[in-house]
């Protein structure tokens, strides 16, 4: 009885043995490169050659230098429209919340922020149609830190 199942058992690893075998032999046929052309073939598909010294390919597109307003002006305007709408201007003033604590409680509610936020778009907004052209964004520049005169 112990012979019957250790041949039976050998069998099954030999047939498993020959499957992984044969399918690893297919798989390196799948990858194989295609057989080489004949000579006569051949010689139509090579790939002409040309001198790259003669050819002179389109000139590169000139790069404009933005002033540092344009600048400050599209990190506000994210859909490069040329206005700045309202929802454009509150999304980017996250980092202004300390400075707007009103209540002093070292904690900034959305509403002290857009009170602010909003009071300051509405300043600049001169034509009041909501939306800031580049004139009137010119009006938010932060203004520059005056320098401490040197006590040398």
């Amino acid at each position: 009885m112990n012979r019957l199942l250790l041949g039976a058992f050998g069998a099954l690893v030999l047939v498993a043995v020959g499957l992984f075998w044969w399918q690893g032999r297919a798989q390196v046929e799948i990858g194989a490169p295609p057989p080489m052309p004949a000579d006569n073939a051949r010689a139509e598909l090579d790939i002409p050659a040309a001198d790259p010294g003669d050819l002179k390919g389109p000139t590169p597109p000139e790069a404009t230098e933005l002033t540092r307003e344009q600048r400050r002006f599209f990190r506000y305007d994210r859909n490069r429209d040329l206005k700045i709408s309202r929802n454009e201007m509150l999304s980017a003033r996250t980092a202004d919340f300390r400075k707007l604590d009103t209540d002093g409680n070292n904690l900034l509610s959305f509403e002290e922020w857009a009170v602010a936020t909003a009071r300051r778009f509405d300043q600049a907004d001169k034509d009041r149609n909501r939306e800031l052209t580049p004139a009137e964004f010119a009006l938010t520049k932060p203004k520059a830190a005056a320098k401490p005169a040197c006590r040398c």
